[in-house]
């Protein structure tokens, strides 16, 4: 009998293979480039003085050659750097937290759930088998007029809420920046479902007396990832405006969208989204890169809407009894999925190392000519970042994305522990998140943030951030009272 032959796998560690092979592409152009000037180095030690002086004085120039040199180097030098983009970066941000009496735990928010619909007892078993998988937590928290039962959301109770949470964050990061209100020269505020009017950026406006001749922006309607797209904004006029400071406020006003009525698909927001707000500082000004935390680097965005089902799939409408909710179709994990796909393909050549661009070119190449049922290649994003801030908008959208994206446990830690302190908070979960990141002390001068978010629409919205410098240990902020208990285990199912 022939004998066996020897576990390959098991005889060879691939995994240092793969890390050989990936720091020899990586680095290839430095391998290229030594022996080479190891070479021009050998020969000039070989020629001796005599030879040297002669090549020397071989070389003649002229005056007039040597001026017209000089001015086109420096012309080209400055033409350069004067279309160069300006360098955008984020000087700090804060998150509201909201107070303990704000806090909703499951047995509070049941029991409001049964006298409301008390009524339609299938309606309440629905929140509650969603309640128990949601990965949400015990100290999640709604805004006052939802306590009341029935909630109240009227507009004076909806403008309340909104002053809390904005006026809040944006207090918080005056105090930690130093900006006082005449140095901010943009503001852009984002909140999809609630837009009054006077808008809210009219309202902060208002409140901080802000200049006469501030260049002001208020977005709505644009869903979870409105936030990156207020970023996104913020940069393209930063471009345009040298010497300027950029406020961006990214919140969502839950008190008037709460649904009372008691279709399933509309239910699921009221089991998932919570208060939250964040107020992030911008600035282009060359004396702010010391002090600012992360300059911007990439910001990707894709729409799918002229896709029927994708337009579709986050669709605010009437039930049959006429009552205003957020409908959540079953398509909307698929959905992401494709958008997503779209967003990574647009983002990977710009963040991927070489090593991982070649082996994805090699399996699309095998795939279209040998054998359409290789398995495609999925890039290894961890090699282009060191954290990961994954939109928290519910346990499915975080256990897709690790899956997908095939994440550790630790890189979806801070989505994962957001969801359960704060709920999803829309636009501004990518901050909380970062938050946690900080609070953590795993933020190191170099490092690499990969924010990404899903929005109505449907949108999927991805923005790169590198740390500037290494970020103590914050004592304030969102999880200064918690962040010790942190991370905690979270149960598939929690019994109610």
């Amino acid at each position: 009998m022939p004998q066996n032959l020897p576990n390959f796998s098991g005889s060879v560690r691939l995994k240092y293979v793969k890390l050989g092979y990936q720091y020899l592409v990586n680095h290839i152009l430095t391998f290229l480039l030594i022996p080479i000037m190891l070479g021009i180095l050998i020969e000039i030690l070989r020629l001796g003085p005599d030879e040297l002086s002669k090549i020397l004085k071989s070389l003649q120039f002229d005056l007039i050659q040597l001026l017209c040199s000089s001015f086109f180097i420096i012309f080209i030098a400055t033409v350069y750097f004067m279309s160069k983009p300006r360098s955008i970066y984020l000087v700090d941000y804060t998150c509201y937290k909201p107070p303990i009496n704000f806090r909703v735990p499951f047995s509070t928010f049941m029991e409001h759930s049964r006298l409301i619909l008390k009524d339609n007892p299938k309606s309440v078993d629905f929140q509650m088998r969603i309640l128990e998988r949601s990965g949400l937590g015990e100290e999640t928290c709604l805004p006052p007029a939802i306590h009341y039962i029935p909630p109240t959301p009227t507009m004076e109770s909806a403008r309340g809420e909104a002053e809390i949470v904005i006026f809040s964050a944006i207090d918080d990061l005056m105090n930690k920046t130093g900006i006082k209100p005449k140095d901010i020269d943009v503001l852009i505020v984002n909140c999809s479902l609630f837009s009054p009017t006077p808008s809210l950026s009219a309202m902060i406006v208002n409140k901080y007396k802000l200049r006469s001749n501030i260049k002001s922006y208020n977005l709505s309607g644009m869903g979870c990832s409105a936030g990156l797209i207020s970023i996104d904004l913020a940069r393209d006029l930063l471009q345009v405006h040298p010497n300027s400071s950029a406020l961006v406020i990214s919140t969502e006003i839950i008190t008037p969208n709460y649904y009372q009525g008691s279709e399933r698909a509309m239910l699921l927001p009221n089991c998932l989204f919570r208060m939250g707000s964040a107020a992030i500082l911008l600035s282009n000004k060359t004396r702010d890169s010391r002090r600012a935390k992360y300059k911007l680097v990439h910001v990707v965005r894709t729409h799918k809407g002229s896709d029927d089902k994708a337009y579709k799939c986050v669709f605010e409408q009437e039930d049959p009894q006429g009552k205003v909710g957020i409908n959540l179709s079953k398509d909307l994990m698929v959905i992401a999925g494709e958008a997503l796909k779209s967003n990574i393909t647009t983002i990977g050549p710009l963040v991927l190392p070489a090593s991982e661009q070649l082996l994805f070119l090699f399996t699309l190449i095998g795939r279209k000519i040998f054998n359409p049922k290789w398995k495609p290649y999925i890039p290894d994003f961890k090699q282009a970042f060191d954290h990961f801030c994954i939109h928290a908008g519910g346990r499915a959208v975080i256990d897709e994305l690790q899956k997908n994206l095939q994440l550790s446990a630790e890189h979806v830690e801070a989505s994962r522990m957001t969801l359960h302190r704060f709920g999803n908070t829309s636009s501004s979960s990518l901050w909380y998140e970062m938050s946690y990141i900080e609070a953590k002390g795993r933020m190191k001068k170099g490092d690499r943030v990969w924010q990404i978010a899903f929005g109505s629409g449907f949108k999927c919205n991805s923005a790169v951030w590198k740390c500037n410098r290494t970020i103590k240990t914050p004592t304030d902020g969102p999880w200064k009272d918690c962040i010790q208990r942190y991370p905690v285990h979270i149960p598939e199912i929690v019994k109610l």
